[in-house]
């Protein structure tokens, strides 16, 4: 089993003002993504080097709410007040080259979804939450369309200049060996810029951009 880092999820109240928020951060604005009808969202999309970019995701008021809690908290409360504040960078997701393999009970239910030329399953906790306070990462698995290819996202955004240089998790249960997150990551074999440290809960991502190096949190 062998995983890698796909992408990086940064949730808004609205995704406008997630746009610009991490246009004013990184000084490039994210493309236009679609919407997710199956999930009530919408996204924008920033690449972010190789086979990695960035999500901007937010509800959009435009679909309908759908029949079950959306991914990434976005309907719980404590996740609502803190995007009241201000956008964030609240979780990751990984590609596994063994998806059914990689899953465990934490991971969730396994869906089915597309948009646009993309098709992926991907797994969702039952309560739409973040297991591990966002710090564990989400699976994702992208399969082939109706023509029988694959794509990913990254191949049609334009270069942005940016590069994603090291992702590092924190999280207080982070060295209790198997029992803890580094087991967990450990199993999936990571490939790629990830660390990990033991402290409050948490995603920080150190970028390049044409400004010179950032931090996301």
């Amino acid at each position: 089993m062998r995983s890698e880092l796909d992408h990086l999820v940064v949730a808004a109240r609205t995704l406008a003002e997630g746009v610009r928020w991490v246009e004013s951060r990184l000084g490039v604005a994210p493309q236009p993504g679609g919407q997710h009808q199956s999930m009530g969202t919408h996204n924008a999309l920033l690449k972010l080097g190789r086979g990695v970019y960035l999500e901007v995701i937010a509800i959009d008021p435009a679909l309908p709410a759908p029949g079950r809690p959306r991914w990434f908290a976005l309907d719980q409360p404590a996740m609502q007040a803190r995007l009241a504040k201000s956008p964030a960078l609240i979780h990751w997701v990984v590609r596994c080259d063994e998806f059914d393999a990689a899953l465990t009970p934490e991971a969730g239910e396994v869906l089915a979804l597309s948009r646009g030329p993309y098709r992926w399953r991907i797994a969702v906790p039952a309560d739409g939450g973040l297991p591990w306070e966002g710090t564990l990462p989400t699976l994702i698995e992208w399969v082939p369309g109706a023509e029988g290819v694959v794509r990913h996202p990254c191949e049609a955004l334009s270069d942005s200049g940016c590069e994603l240089r090291s992702l590092q998790l924190s999280h207080p249960a982070a060295d209790l060996g198997t029992a803890g997150l580094v087991g967990h990551l450990r199993r999936l074999r990571l490939a790629g810029p990830v660390d990990l440290v033991n402290g409050p809960a948490g995603l920080v991502a150190r970028v390049a951009t044409p400004r010179g190096e950032v931090l996301l949190d």
